[in-house]
């Protein structure tokens, strides 16, 4: 066991992951307020939409206006989730300084999620990765499906391995390892974790978890005591994968920042700041935070 990390660098995926399951349309305005009370919270990351085909996921279709309006802090990064060489077009052209591609640990859940299989999800990165190297765009990795998949239920670590050591090797500075249905437990994440460690730098690991089942801080917890030191997160428990039923929302950031204090591990991120942007969005969604 590794010492926990002094440090945690929090990744809020609220405005993009948290936000694309949503059935009612939330405005341009609406998202860059909320992006923007994010930005003032002390947090380093804030993903701020996707360029995706807007027939699959028609919340992301204003993602090129919401970038553009948002008020972008020094230090902070703002990385749009890019699936294709054409969205890499889209993502160049509104001038984004980092992106994040995803591959399942799941051959189902790829050709339900994004119709191809893994091999050919990653060989569509190739030219993502290319015009990412040209533009000097920083590109980050998630795997989904690392602990469990609503098709074909537990997944191997290998298999979570041979794809995050995938998208590393392409050029990945951070993967993101995704408990896309919230299945996991502590004592299956530490085993995945340790499988992951052997063949991919502890610093360029991200855990991702969705709370389904109850699990998402105990998991996070072993994800420190493994060392990492970034976690992935959604304000007020937002989100959920539209292509994995019954999945539902994003450990919640509050709660994360909450065991993190507890803890005395920093994270750099004024709680009632937080708050605010929490009861914002909730709010706007007709839903309490």
């Amino acid at each position: 066991m590794t010492p926990p990390p002094q440090s945690v660098r929090i990744v809020e995926v609220g405005p993009r992951d948290g936000l694309q399951n949503e059935k009612e349309i939330v405005s341009v305005e609406t998202k860059v307020a909320f992006i923007n009370l994010l930005s003032e919270t002390g947090m380093k990351t804030i993903e701020a939409g996707a360029f995706v085909s807007p027939k699959w996921v028609p919340q992301m279709a204003d993602t090129d206006k919401v970038y553009a309006a948002i008020s972008k802090k020094t230090g902070v990064s703002y990385p749009v989730l890019v699936p294709n060489d054409r969205g890499m077009e889209s993502a160049v052209a509104a001038g984004v300084k980092e992106i994040a591609v995803f591959a399942a640990a799941s051959e189902t859940f790829s050709r339900k999620n994004i119709n191809c299989s893994i091999a050919e999800s990653l060989e569509r990165f190739k030219p993502v990765m290319a015009a990412a190297k040209k533009h000097g765009i920083k590109v980050r990795g998630y795997v989904s499906c690392v602990l469990g998949c609503p098709y074909e239920g537990e997944i191997a670590p290998a298999a979570v391995v041979k794809v995050a050591k995938a998208l590393h090797d392409m050029g990945c500075y951070e993967i993101s390892l995704g408990d896309t249905i919230g299945t996991g437990t502590p004592e299956k994440t530490r085993v995945l974790l340790q499988a992951v460690k052997k063949e991919i730098p502890l610093a360029a690991l991200a855990v991702h978890f969705h709370d389904t089942y109850g699990h998402a801080l105990a998991n996070i917890r072993v994800a420190l005591e493994e060392g990492i030191a970034v976690v992935d997160s959604s304000v007020s428990g937002l989100g959920g994968c539209p292509y994995a039923k019954g999945a539902s929302g994003n450990v919640a950031t509050e709660a994360v920042l909450h065991m993190l204090d507890g803890m005395g591990i920093e994270a750099g991120v004024d709680a009632k700041k937080l708050a605010a942007a929490g009861k914002f969005i909730s709010e706007a969604l007709g839903r309490r935070s």
